[in-house]
């Protein structure tokens, strides 16, 4: 298989890069960044990939792309991917707009393409045992859950509104807006939120704080925040404290890593010991392109995981629970 790796805009793309370069059936990898090219050069020769410089050289070589570009740039390199007949993994944020994203699934659709949303907590080892604790009845219904994506501000084109389409609330809530459809095994109905600028006093939310409310009838609450420091040694802590009728269990998704200081006067890291989610995910998607199956994770769940995020900016300007539907 061919693959592209389009835009080294955001931080995951050079994770991904690493995965790719890893895997024996992957053939062929190209490296793109329109916003800034010479940037791909040295990522391409560190791991010994091929440097493109443009997007119609790189559609006309590739079975598929992960596009990592600033979430404003998602949907038009996409619409020119499917135009292409070239399947993607788009990161998250799917889109900025729901009528983007919408406009992104139908043109992967109607082409018979692969169209996938980068979320890789639904591979973490702790999340998958919960989720099955879940099924399985262990904790009976499940009637509240309490959730956190706190991390450090990562700037760049995640704090400028036009490029990201929001702040914190963008950038984390995704994520486990999405988790919380696995758990359930139901759509989100509505959202109340506090959207917050009180840590670095900007234009861009840094905080947020959401009520959801599922169709299952539970409940969940969601600390989605920049909220620590710069030295802060990941991008998130995904946690999910699951509050059911017979039981509760608490899952830390990146719970499996030592935490390193390094000599050197770099700021510590968390070191993983346990599975490379980015690396699973690829892997999940390659296989969907190979086997001709849906991703783990779809357009669609990108696509409502959005509408958890745009109804929580919806809810902030009102003051009001904003319903799903009325988006």
């Amino acid at each position: 298989m061919r693959i592209g790796v389009w835009s080294l805009a955001h931080m995951h793309a050079m994770s991904y890069l690493a995965c790719l370069a890893a895997r024996a059936d992957v053939a062929w990898v190209g490296v793109l960044d329109e916003d800034q090219p010479e940037r791909a050069r040295p990522a391409a020769q560190e791991h010994g990939l091929h440097w493109v410089q443009r997007a119609d050289e790189l559609l006309a070589q590739v079975d598929a792309v992960i596009i990592t570009s600033a979430n404003a740039d998602h949907a038009r390199m996409a619409l020119q991917a499917a135009e292409a007949g070239v399947h993607a993994l788009v990161e998250k944020p799917l889109a900025t707009a729901r009528a983007d994203a919408l406009a992104m699934i139908e043109a992967f659709a109607s082409r018979g393409l692969i169209l996938g949303t980068a979320f890789p907590c639904p591979f973490s080892p702790a999340f998958c045992t919960l989720q099955e604790q879940v099924a399985a009845g262990a904790l009976g219904e499940i009637l509240a859950l309490r959730t956190t994506n706190r991390g450090s501000m990562p700037g760049g084109f995640f704090i400028e509104l036009e490029r990201s389409g929001g702040g914190a609330v963008m950038d984390h809530s995704v994520h486990v807006a999405d988790l919380l459809r696995r758990l359930t095994g139901s759509d989100p109905l509505r959202v109340h939120a506090e959207i917050g600028h009180g840590l670095y006093h900007q234009e861009w939310d840094d905080s947020g704080l959401l009520t959801i409310d599922m169709a299952s009838g539970a409940i969940a609450t969601l600390d989605t925040s920049w909220s620590r420091p710069k030295s802060y040694p990941t991008w998130g802590d995904v946690t999910i404290h699951a509050i059911g009728a017979r039981g509760n269990a608490h899952a830390d998704l990146f719970g499996q890593h030592v935490a390193l200081y390094p000599g050197e006067p770099t700021p510590p890291r968390w070191v993983s010991w346990g599975s490379n989610l980015d690396e699973l995910m690829v892997a999940d998607f390659l296989a969907a392109v190979g086997q001709g199956r849906p991703p783990r994770s779809t357009g669609r769940d990108g696509l409502i995981a959005l509408e958890v995020a745009l109804a929580a900016y919806a809810s902030t300007r009102t003051g009001q629970p904003v319903e799903i539907a009325s988006l």
